[in-house]
Parts: C-alpha cells; structure tokens; sequence
C-alpha cells in the first residue's frame, strides 16, 4: 500500500516544498527504510514469532522457499529491467535527478511468522508464497517484500519493515466471521468465504505496484505509487482490479490539465518501454482522469490516477467499518456479486460504482432501528482527519475497538432488510445518503446534487459518489432491481432467487 522508499530521513519532494507544508516531511524517528506495505496491515487474530534474517540476504546466498500455496496459472511474462525511457516531453515543473536503481537494504531483515486457527486472517509482515516463476520475476534490484525467501535455515523478508506493535482491533475474537444457523445466511457465509480476496491476490497487486513505482521514479523521482480501493479496504474479491493512486507532489493537481498530461506520460511509458508486461493502457478522460491496463505477469487490470488522495483516506475509512463488525464484510459482497449480476454496478455505463454500493450497505447498517454500525468520523475525528499526512493514514484507524451492537440479526435478514429498506423506505428524490452523518440528510442545493437521481455522499469532500447516474432510465433499472430482490428474498429466502450461485464462486 504504502510506498517503498530509499531516501527516506530525506522528505520525498524538493526543499522548496519542505518550506510550505508538512504533506510528505514529518516522520517517525524510528521510520525504517521500507514504508508501510500491505504486509504489515494487520487483519487479527494472529500469534507472533520473531526471528532474524542473516547478511546472507545482502550477499545473494539465498535460497528460494517452495511454494506452500496452491499453484497459479501465469503467463510467462516477467518484469524486465531495461534502461530509463527518454523522456523529452515530461512536464519541466516534475523533471529531476533520476532515482538510483540500486535501493539499500538494511544489513538485518526482522519477519514474523504467524499461527492463526482462523482462516479469516491477514497478517503482520507475512510473506505470501508465490509459484517459483513468479518469484523470479521482479529485477534483483528492487526491494520486494512479498517474496519467502531462505537464508542459513530460516525464512524472512528481503528489506526490514517495523513490526506493528498492536493489532488493528485488541480483541481478536471480535473479528471472526458470524455464526450462520438459517439457510440464507449460510448461503452469504458460504458465498464470502468462496470470492474474498485472498492474500495471493493482494500480493500480486503488490508486486505489479512496486514494479511500477520503480519504473515512474526514473521519470518524476519523488513520486509515490499507492495500493488503494477494494484490494485494501476489506471489500475486494478474487477478481477484483486493483486501483493506484500516483502523488506526484503535496499540491493538487488540476486534473483537467495537470493530471492529463502526466498521465499521457505514464501511458508513453506503459505503450513502450514496459509494453513486454502492459498491455492495453489506455487513458480515460473522466473527471478523475485514469490510465487503464492490464498486467500480464498477474493477469489483473489496473486504474492509474494522479493525486486523488481522497481515495488513500477513504481506503482506511472503509476498511475500519470492515473489522468493526463481522457481518459487515460478508454483507457488502454479496450485494456486490448481486449488482454485479444484475448490471447495475459500472459507474461508466451510469449505473453504481462499488464505492457507492458500500456506502449504501454502511448507511444501511448505520440506520437500522438498533445500529449496527456508527459512524466512525463522529465517533473517532483524530483518527480520519481529512489533514492528515497521508504517511499516517495508515496508522491511525488501529487503535478502534470493535463496535458492540445490540441488533443481532442475521446475515439473512440484514440483506432482505438492506432491499427492503432501498426498495420501500428510503426517499432517492429528497434525500441523500450519508456515512458521515450515519443518517439519511437533505439533499443539498448545489450544482453537484441537481438532475441527479442518486446522492451518495464522499465522506472526506462531500461529492456526490452516483453522479453517473444522471439518466432516469438507470434510475428505474436500479430501483426495479431493488424491488425485485426484496419481493424475492422475502418470499423464498434462497440466495439462488437471485444470483446463481454456482456460477459466481466459479466466476469468483
């Protein structure tokens, strides 16, 4: 998530920046050379032990780990190490010495090896054993954490990466997956467990993430490439794309222009000097410019964007209502799946996006006559400050207990209750749906919220996140998709009713 860096103890932007803002400048003292990755997001419960990688790591004697994990078809693509790209037409203002290639590694490498009887776990500086290929596949300089490697007897980590002091949540207990005793719920249960991501995927994403880091480095040197989205906030699938957040520097970008132009550089890059694993960039003109492709070597697409920093805040925001309450994960894909089959969730096609398919669920749960959730921004302001440094954003949600409600509905009738709600209850043309708030509120009169069928409110600018559904025929596609499950959910209570469940683990 969080990008690797060999200069850390120096601030990532130019002095001149340092002068004006604390953006990317203050550091913790004890900071170590590799910021935080995926690795060391800490989903509980989990049993450390330590141990200490030997120099070996520094020397090159080091032997590969078998991999533990399933085999994965790859195709027999590798990320190549070749010379800078040439870069004449890049954006004078971001143009700089270029990055060493060769990054430091700290002569001892800490890992720590976790024992979990849950399988609901995501674990502190846990490397996930890839197929040999793919371990081979990233050039010997880059710092990659992902990798098990084998030194004098032991596994470990190459780089050296802090560990967290404290779990995400301190009761561990709280974040197992629910009982399910009725069929439906068993059914959500059974369907969770079948699509989550996996840690594989998350590590792949990783990977391609570092990769690219590297490469855009050679090109704007203290920039930073971040992990964002559903592969980090507790929502992603098997399938899911992996979404990538560029900051380029500590002001904004104008993405109309500013934005455009870096990223018809990034995409020069993608279309040459990194063709052999990119494949199909292709840059989207939309509000929040992106750059689209495909990473041959992990078979998952990718959306690039430059500067839009809110989605590192709401990433964190988002994966702390994960964890708080173990219904709210199970809940959230199986709607997902659901919207998905239906083809109401493409934000392009001016249906919903997933993100505003997560608040609605949230919202949901926030307005339940016996909330299920509350809102975390009112409850917790210190630790989703929208001004906070984004090298802590990170860190800051750990310290949030689990939230105890009363509501002990199930899964079941969590989800016949979410249709319900949405089909019969909630006012779309007056009001709009609120995170922030943990309440439905008035629409508001400005421009970003007139013609517009759905509001779903950002928690962190107040935009409106179902803007792309401005066409009432959508509208009433939704809402008769809505109606229709409820109708069937509440007559039958069998998941089959609507999603064919069979075809969706395999889809995964």
């Amino acid at each position: 998530m969080f990008p690797n860096s060999s200069n850390l103890g120096r601030p990532p932007f130019p002095p001149k920046y340092q002068q004006q803002s604390t953006f990317f400048t203050k550091l913790p003292l004890n900071m170590p050379p590799t910021l935080m990755c995926h690795q060391q997001i800490v989903v509980p419960p989990f049993h450390l032990h330590s141990a200490v990688l030997s120099r070996a790591l520094l020397s090159g004697n080091v032997e590969t780990t078998p991999a533990t994990t399933p085999a994965v078809a790859l195709q027999p693509v590798t990320y190549g190490s070749v010379s800078p790209v040439s870069t004449p037409d890049a954006l004078t203002s971001f143009q700089g010495r270029k990055r060493q290639s060769q990054q430091s590694v700290p002569d001892d490498a800490k890992r720590q090896r976790i024992h979990s009887h849950d399988s609901d776990t995501a674990v502190v500086n846990q490397a996930v054993p890839l197929p040999k290929e793919r371990r081979r596949s990233f050039p010997a300089s880059v710092s990659v954490q992902s990798p098990v490697v084998h030194a004098s007897g032991s596994p470990g980590l190459i780089g050296c990466v802090p560990p967290l002091q404290d779990t995400l949540f301190p009761d561990p207990t709280e974040t197992r997956l629910p009982v399910a005793k009725d069929e439906l719920s068993k059914q959500i249960l059974e369907l969770f467990q079948a699509c989550r991501q996996q840690a594989i995927d998350l590590d792949r994403k990783e990977l391609c993430r570092t990769e690219l880091q590297r490469e855009i480095q050679l090109i704007f040197p203290h920039s930073r490439l971040f992990l964002v989205g559903s592969s980090l906030n507790g929502f992603g699938t098997r399938t899911s794309d992996g979404d990538l957040c560029l900051v380029i520097k500590e002001e904004p970008v104008n993405q109309k222009t500013e934005a455009r132009r870096i990223l018809s550089l990034v995409q020069k890059l993608f279309s040459t000097k990194l063709s052999s694993y990119i494949e199909r960039p292709q840059l989207i003109r939309a509000k929040v410019p992106i750059v689209k492709f495909r990473d041959k070597v992990s078979n998952v697409d990718f959306d690039l964007n430059v500067n839009n920093v809110i989605g590192i805040r709401n990433t964190f925001l988002l994966r702390s209502y994960a964890f708080i309450e173990n219904r709210v994960r199970p809940l959230v894909l199986v709607i997902k799946k659901w919207a998905s089959f239906r083809k109401i969730n493409d934000a392009s096609r001016g249906t919903l996006s997933s993100y505003s398919l997560v608040l609605m669920v949230l919202h949901y749960l926030q307005t339940l006559p016996e909330p299920i959730l509350p809102s975390l921004q009112k409850n917790y302001p210190e630790c989703f400050d929208p001004t906070m440094q984004l090298h802590f954003v990170h860190q800051a949600p750990r310290t949030i207990p689990p939230y105890i409600s009363k509501n002990g509905s199930s899964l079941g009738d969590l989800l016949i209750g979410f249709f319900k709600y949405y089909a019969t209850e909630f006012d779309w043309s007056h009001q709009m749906i609120s995170v922030r708030e943990a309440k439905a509120i008035a629409r508001p009169d400005g421009i970003e919220w007139r013609n517009k069928f759905i509001c779903v409110e950002e928690p962190f600018d107040g935009t409106n996140t179902a803007r792309a559904v401005h066409e009432k025929q959508k509208f009433d596609m939704i809402t008769d998709e809505l109606v229709q499950a409820w109708q069937l959910l509440r007559e039958k209570k069998d998941l089959n009713c609507i999603l064919p469940l069979k075809a969706v683990k395999q889809k995964r």
